[in-house]
Protein backbone atom coordinates (compact mmCIF):
# COMPACT_ATOMS: atom_id res chain seq x y z
CA UNK A 1 0.00 0.00 0.00
CA UNK A 2 1.18 3.42 -0.55
CA UNK A 3 0.95 6.69 1.36
CA UNK A 4 -2.37 7.62 0.02
CA UNK A 5 -4.00 3.90 1.19
CA UNK A 6 -3.58 2.38 -2.40
CA UNK A 7 -2.75 -0.74 -3.20
CA UNK A 8 -1.68 -2.05 -6.70
CA UNK A 9 -1.98 -5.89 -7.66
CA UNK A 10 -0.12 -7.36 -10.56
CA UNK A 11 1.99 -4.16 -11.49
CA UNK A 12 3.21 -3.57 -14.91
CA UNK A 13 5.21 -0.74 -16.73
CA UNK A 14 1.73 0.80 -18.21
CA UNK A 15 -0.80 -0.58 -16.05
CA UNK A 16 -1.97 -2.51 -12.51
CA UNK A 17 -4.21 -5.52 -12.87
CA UNK A 18 -6.11 -4.21 -9.71
CA UNK A 19 -6.30 -1.21 -7.39
CA UNK A 20 -8.12 -1.63 -4.00
CA UNK A 21 -8.85 1.93 -2.61
CA UNK A 22 -11.45 1.93 0.32
CA UNK A 23 -12.85 -1.34 0.29
CA UNK A 24 -13.14 -1.05 -3.37
CA UNK A 25 -11.27 -3.63 -5.84
CA UNK A 26 -11.16 -2.26 -9.74
CA UNK A 27 -9.94 -4.68 -11.95
CA UNK A 28 -8.18 -3.45 -15.45
CA UNK A 29 -9.69 -5.02 -18.50
CA UNK A 30 -9.38 -8.86 -18.45
CA UNK A 31 -8.87 -10.55 -22.04
CA UNK A 32 -8.17 -14.27 -22.68
CA UNK A 33 -4.92 -15.69 -22.11
CA UNK A 34 -5.79 -18.19 -25.23
CA UNK A 35 -6.56 -16.25 -28.29
CA UNK A 36 -7.87 -19.27 -30.58
CA UNK A 37 -10.79 -20.39 -28.82
CA UNK A 38 -14.52 -19.16 -29.73
CA UNK A 39 -16.20 -16.83 -27.56
CA UNK A 40 -17.54 -19.65 -25.25
CA UNK A 41 -13.75 -20.39 -24.39
CA UNK A 42 -12.84 -16.68 -24.40
CA UNK A 43 -15.64 -16.02 -21.65
CA UNK A 44 -14.97 -18.99 -19.46
CA UNK A 45 -11.04 -18.17 -19.61
CA UNK A 46 -11.70 -14.14 -18.73
CA UNK A 47 -14.03 -15.01 -15.90
CA UNK A 48 -11.79 -17.81 -14.69
CA UNK A 49 -9.30 -15.04 -14.21
CA UNK A 50 -11.89 -12.24 -12.72
CA UNK A 51 -12.60 -14.70 -9.99
CA UNK A 52 -8.75 -15.25 -9.32
CA UNK A 53 -7.83 -11.85 -9.51
CA UNK A 54 -10.87 -11.25 -6.70
CA UNK A 55 -10.03 -13.79 -4.70
CA UNK A 56 -6.37 -12.21 -4.42
CA UNK A 57 -7.77 -8.32 -3.42
CA UNK A 58 -10.05 -10.09 -0.95
CA UNK A 59 -13.18 -10.01 -2.76
CA UNK A 60 -15.41 -12.58 -5.08
CA UNK A 61 -17.69 -12.47 -7.75
CA UNK A 62 -21.31 -12.25 -5.60
CA UNK A 63 -19.24 -9.14 -4.73
CA UNK A 64 -18.87 -7.70 -7.93
CA UNK A 65 -20.66 -3.82 -8.18
CA UNK A 66 -20.33 -3.19 -11.50
CA UNK A 67 -19.45 -5.28 -14.76
CA UNK A 68 -18.35 -3.94 -18.45
CA UNK A 69 -17.93 -6.04 -21.60
CA UNK A 70 -16.51 -5.29 -24.96
CA UNK A 71 -17.26 -7.74 -27.33
CA UNK A 72 -15.17 -7.54 -30.92
CA UNK A 73 -18.93 -8.66 -32.40
CA UNK A 74 -21.92 -7.86 -30.81
CA UNK A 75 -23.75 -11.36 -32.41
CA UNK A 76 -21.39 -13.05 -29.72
CA UNK A 77 -23.73 -11.72 -27.14
CA UNK A 78 -25.84 -14.63 -27.17
CA UNK A 79 -22.99 -17.14 -26.95
CA UNK A 80 -21.56 -15.17 -24.18
CA UNK A 81 -24.37 -14.93 -22.12
CA UNK A 82 -24.85 -18.75 -21.93
CA UNK A 83 -21.44 -18.89 -20.13
CA UNK A 84 -21.89 -15.20 -17.70
CA UNK A 85 -25.39 -16.80 -16.62
CA UNK A 86 -23.90 -20.13 -15.83
CA UNK A 87 -21.16 -18.13 -13.92
CA UNK A 88 -23.15 -15.22 -12.70
CA UNK A 89 -23.98 -15.83 -8.73
CA UNK A 90 -28.00 -16.08 -9.01
CA UNK A 91 -29.76 -13.16 -6.77
CA UNK A 92 -26.30 -11.45 -6.87
CA UNK A 93 -26.27 -10.16 -11.05
CA UNK A 94 -24.47 -6.85 -11.12
CA UNK A 95 -25.20 -3.98 -13.17
CA UNK A 96 -23.21 -4.22 -16.49
CA UNK A 97 -22.90 -2.65 -20.04
CA UNK A 98 -22.50 -4.78 -23.18
CA UNK A 99 -20.73 -3.09 -25.88
CA UNK A 100 -19.26 -3.80 -29.36
CA UNK A 101 -15.64 -2.25 -29.63
CA UNK A 102 -12.13 -2.89 -31.40
CA UNK A 103 -10.10 -4.75 -28.81
CA UNK A 104 -5.83 -4.27 -28.58
CA UNK A 105 -5.27 -8.05 -30.29
CA UNK A 106 -7.24 -9.32 -33.11
CA UNK A 107 -7.50 -12.42 -31.48
CA UNK A 108 -9.44 -11.38 -28.58
CA UNK A 109 -12.96 -11.37 -29.23
CA UNK A 110 -13.44 -10.11 -25.54
CA UNK A 111 -12.19 -7.71 -22.73
CA UNK A 112 -14.47 -7.62 -19.31
CA UNK A 113 -13.86 -4.93 -16.67
CA UNK A 114 -14.86 -5.15 -13.21
CA UNK A 115 -15.41 -3.59 -9.95
CA UNK A 116 -16.21 -5.22 -6.48
CA UNK A 117 -16.05 -4.52 -2.78
CA UNK A 118 -14.21 -6.35 -0.34
CA UNK A 119 -15.00 -9.00 1.69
Amino acid sequence: MNQQGIQRVGMAARYSEAAVFNGIVFLAGMVPERGDTDIRGQTADVLQQVEQRLKECGSDKSRILRTEIFLTDIRDIAAMNEVWDAWVVPGAAPPRATVQAALANPAYRIEIVVTAAQA
